[in-house]
C-alpha cells in the first residue's frame, strides 16, 4: 500500500492517490486510472514518452529495483541513466531518479512522481473557487505586510480555535478517533499562527485584525461547515470537511499573492501558499487511504 503524489506543471496542483502495491501495476496504470495526464505512446518501454522522476518518500530502505532491459535502453538513449546508476540499482538496490512510468511498478512505499507533461498545453494555474474570487474583491484589501500578517493571524487563530472546539465536542460525544484528528489539525493551524506572529517581530497587530463581517459568509476561510454535535461523524467525513477548509485557506493566500501590487506581500503570501498546499497534500493522502480502507472493508 502506498501514497503516490503526482507533480507537474500541467497539473493545477499536486495530486496524491492511494495505491495497493502490485494490485494496480505500474505508475502509468495508476496515473491512467486517476486521470493523471502523464504522456505516453507505446506503453511498452520503447518510446520513452512516459519519462518521469521518482523520489522515494518512505523512510525505510527502498525495495529491490527491477529495471527491464527495455527501460535501461530507453533511459540510456534519452541520456537519463548512467552505467553507475544501473550498477547501483542492480547491486545495491538504489533506484535511479528517472524511470519509465510504463515499466516502474508500484511498491509498498510512498513516492513522488514528477513529469513534464505535454509542453503544447499551457501550465494550469491553481483552481480558484467562488470563495477565492470573493477574496479578490474589494471586501478584503491587503495594504501592507503588517496588514497581511494581521489577516493571516486571524485566519490561523480562528482555524485552531475552531478545530479545538470540534475536538472537544467529539470527546463529549465519545468519538475519540475524530477528536484526535481535530487536535492534529488544530496543531497544524497553531504552527502557522506562530509563524505569522514570529514574522510580525513583536508588533501588536490586533488593531489591524479584520472583524468577522469583512469575510465572505462572515467567517474566515478555514472554518469548516461541520456540525460540532454530530456524534456519528466519521473520520472520512471529518477529513473531507477539513480539506474544504484548508483549500479555502490556500485559495485566500493564493488570491493575495496573485492580486497584491506590493512585492513584499506577494513574496510572503507565496510562502503561505506553499505551506497551505502541504497541508492540503497531507489531508488528501489521509482521505485517499481512508477511502481505500472503507472500500476494502465493504467488500
Amino acid at each position: 500500500m502506498a501514497n503516490i503524489t503526482f507533480s507537474s506543471p500541467s497539473l493545477s496542483r499536486d495530486v496524491t492517490v492511494y495505491a495497493v502495491a502490485g494490485d494496480r501495476g505500474t505508475i502509468l496504470a495508476v496515473a491512467k486510472a486517476n486521470k493523471i495526464p502523464i504522456p505516453f505512446d507505446c506503453q511498452d518501454g520503447e518510446c520513452g514518452s512516459c519519462l518521469v522522476e521518482v523520489q522515494i518518500l518512505s523512510q525505510k530502505r527502498p525495495y529491490g529495483v527491477a529495471l527491464t532491459e527495455k527501460e535501461k535502453e530507453a533511459l540510456r538513449q534519452l541520456g537519463k541513466i548512467t552505467k553507475d546508476e544501473i550498477k547501483e540499482a542492480e547491486v545495491n538496490d538504489i533506484p535511479p531518479l528517472h524511470r519509465l512510468a510504463c515499466q516502474c511498478f508500484v511498491r509498498n512505499e510512498d513516492i513522488l512522481v514528477k513529469f513534464a507533461g505535454d509542453e503544447t498545453i499551457p501550465a494550469q494555474p491553481p483552481h480558484l473557487s467562488i470563495a477565492a474570487k470573493v477574496y479578490k474583491g474589494a471586501a478584503i484589501e491587503i495594504a501592507s505586510v503588517d496588514d497581511f500578517l494581521a489577516h493571516a493571524i486571524k485566519v490561523e487563530e480562528d482555524a485552531a480555535q475552531h478545530f479545538d472546539g470540534l475536538a472537544a465536542s467529539m470527546e463529549l460525544c465519545g468519538n475519540a478517533e475524530v477528536a484526535k484528528l481535530f487536535r492534529q489539525l488544530s496543531g497544524y493551524s497553531r504552527l502557522h499562527l506562530n509563524e505569522a506572529k514570529s514574522r510580525a517581530k513583536g508588533k501588536d497587530l490586533s488593531a489591524q485584525v479584520p472583524p468577522d463581517y469583512v469575510w465572505p459568509d462572515h467567517v474566515t476561510p478555514e472554518r469548516t461547515s461541520l456540525l460540532a454535535g454530530d456524534a456519528d461523524l466519521s473520520r472520512l467525513d471529518a477529513l473531507r470537511a477539513a480539506l474544504t477548509g484548508e483549500k479555502r485557506g490556500y485559495e485566500f493566500y493564493y488570491a493575495v499573492a496573485g492580486t497584491s501590487k506590493l512585492p513584499d506581500v506577494v513574496a510572503m503570501a507565496k510562502e503561505f501558499v506553499k505551506e497551505e498546499a502541504d497541508h492540503v497534500k497531507v489531508l488528501e493522502a489521509w482521505i485517499a487511504r481512508e477511502e481505500w480502507l472503507s472500500k476494502s472493508h465493504a467488500v
